[in-house]
């Protein structure tokens, strides 16, 4: 192969975890603008919608930290590379998919190859730059992943406008392509410079944990938090996280080194995000839901709405190397997590009669916050990471993301749930004593917002009673998510400010000139 300059390296380096990333979060929103056509075409109960989503959430989030742990193993470009394939093979099956279980099944597949990708993503932009050159490309990553979020739900809209729900997922498959072949001329193959044995138990012990948390934390939006299925999956997946913590005490050669788990910028980074993603799951679920469930907006409409949150995003993200002057870590993130939970507080207003500007307002807080804290969390999380440990250090802060994200779901959507349905059968009371009966029986058609298929079914009667019900939930869920925001950007606040400072951040063009004109490597 022919040789490759250093700066040549980094960019084709940069450009492939960028759009590794890209697709993941692009994949989120396009599925998210997508869930009302699956639910007509494949005739989804609200239980497997979740499902669709939380599948991929659960497996990302259990898989993430044994894909940083492989890659640090057996080199990261190797594992990185076979993560994409996976994950593009199984986006094929995705849209080939003929009923909701077989479209679960791959989505559990794609979440095994996100898995393994996306735990490896700052690994290699850590391997390819210097410490004083990482701002600005862990700056542009984030920027692309806002990009993604406006590309996902504008593409996915122009998508569903005009061919059915399958082409969503076959957007995936040019774009990993791409990645690929990039990955495989591009990108240099790096390691931990004295490789130790696979800690197979941890990676088996950690793997099985997250699992059973978090399909327990999944599994309570079916069910309830009293079932023993619940309830047992939960304590066994603690009980297999703790016999990982006790074993990562005692062996040789630990999947997670004890340098990095005792970097406490890495550590408060990781619950930084998993919070922040914990309430911007919930948002991102419910607000897509009421827009097209219960406002009858078009898939379209919905996309080009969220375009008020990505602009900002993207606008914010790509400039953090220049914010990073006067602006450090710690108050990025927690300014961040406030100005997006005041965005997400407009948003729990909503009514049928809110004009749209509420909506647009809180769209772009929401859009400035997560801006803000996005690449300023990464950087802290990745700024005194020990360099033979970045893969896994890169895995568990995805984890976290994706944890984040199952935990959301489950957290708030058994909030919501819980109490559009106890408001529902009030409201049940006051119809005719003939269609109780029936209408206790739509409970789980109103707290999915199918506001229609209620209609449909009771009559006209029955709209502003369903809605009123459904707007409860939906209030409670996102002032939930705010409240949580503020937790996550208080412990920004306290657990980044004696993180050293960001160091002299260099511009762009001293970026792409790091070792660019000092020689060339094969």
């Amino acid at each position: 192969m022919a040789t490759l300059t250093v700066r040549a390296a980094q960019r084709l380096t940069l450009t492939a975890a960028c759009l590794a990333q890209g697709m993941m979060v692009l994949d989120v929103l396009i599925v998210s603008v997508a869930l009302p056509a699956m639910q007509r075409e494949l005739r989804l109960s609200p239980s497997g919608l979740e499902w669709v989503v939380s599948s991929y959430a659960l497996v990302l989030a259990a898989l993430i930290p044994s894909g940083g742990a492989l890659g640090d193993h057996f080199g990261r470009k190797r594992i990185f590379v076979a993560g994409l394939a996976l994950f593009t093979l199984a986006s094929v099956g995705c849209a080939l998919s003929t009923s909701g279980g077989m479209l679960i099944a791959f989505r559990v597949i794609q979440g095994i190859g996100g898995a393994v990708m996306s735990s490896l993503t700052l690994a290699l932009i850590s391997a390819a730059y210097p410490p004083d050159a990482r701002s600005g490309p862990i700056g542009l990553w984030a920027a692309v992943s806002g990009l993604a979020v406006a590309g996902g739900s504008v593409v996915g809209g122009l998508l569903l406008a005009v061919f059915s729900w399958s082409s969503i997922f076959w957007v995936n498959v040019p774009i990993g392509a791409l990645a690929i072949a990039i990955s495989v001329f591009g990108v240099t193959e790096s390691r931990e410079s004295a490789p130790r044995p696979l800690d197979v138990r941890g990676v088996a012990l950690s793997a099985l944990g997250l699992f059973l948390v978090a399909f327990g934390l999944v599994y309570s939006a079916d069910a309830s938090w009293n079932s023993p299925v619940v309830a047992g999956c939960i304590a066994a997946g603690v009980a297999a996280l703790v016999a990982f913590a006790a074993w990562e005490r005692r062996t040789g050669s630990p999947m997670a080194p004890p340098a990095l788990l005792r970097t406490r910028s890495f550590a408060t980074a990781c619950g930084v995000y998993l919070l922040a993603y914990l309430a911007f799951s919930g948002f991102i679920y419910y607000v897509t839901l009421y827009f097209q469930n219960v406002q009858r907006w078009s898939a379209l409409h919905t996309g080009l709405s969220w375009l008020l949150f990505c602009i900002p995003y993207f606008a914010v993200a790509q400039r953090r190397h220049q914010l990073a002057r006067w602006l450090p870590e710690a108050a990025a993130i927690g300014w961040g997590c406030v100005i997006a939970a005041a965005g997400t507080l407009g948003m729990s207003q909503l009514t049928t009669t809110t004009t749209f500007a509420l909506p647009a307002v809180s769209y772009v807080l929401v859009g400035v916050g997560f801006g803000l804290m996005v690449p300023a969390g990464s950087a802290a999380a990745m700024a005194e990471v020990p360099p033979d440990s970045s893969g896994i250090g890169s895995g568990l802060f995805n984890a976290c993301r994706q944890i984040g994200t199952a935990m959301g779901l489950a957290i708030l959507g058994s909030i919501a749930t819980s109490i559009i349905v106890a408001d529902w059968r009030s409201q049940v009371r006051s119809f005719a004593p003939a269609e109780r009966l029936h209408a206790s029986g739509l409970s789980a058609d109103v707290a999915g917002g199918q506001i229609k298929a209620v209609t449909t079914a009771l009559g006209q009667h029955a709209h502003s009673p369903a809605v009123a019900s459904y707007l409860r939930g939906f209030e409670a869920a996102l002032i939930t998510a705010s409240v949580i925001l503020i937790a996550a950007g208080a412990l920004g606040f306290l657990g980044l400010r004696r993180l050293r400072q960001t160091p002299e951040i260099v511009s762009a063009s001293e970026v792409e000139n790091v070792g660019g004109d000092r020689g060339e490597r094969p």
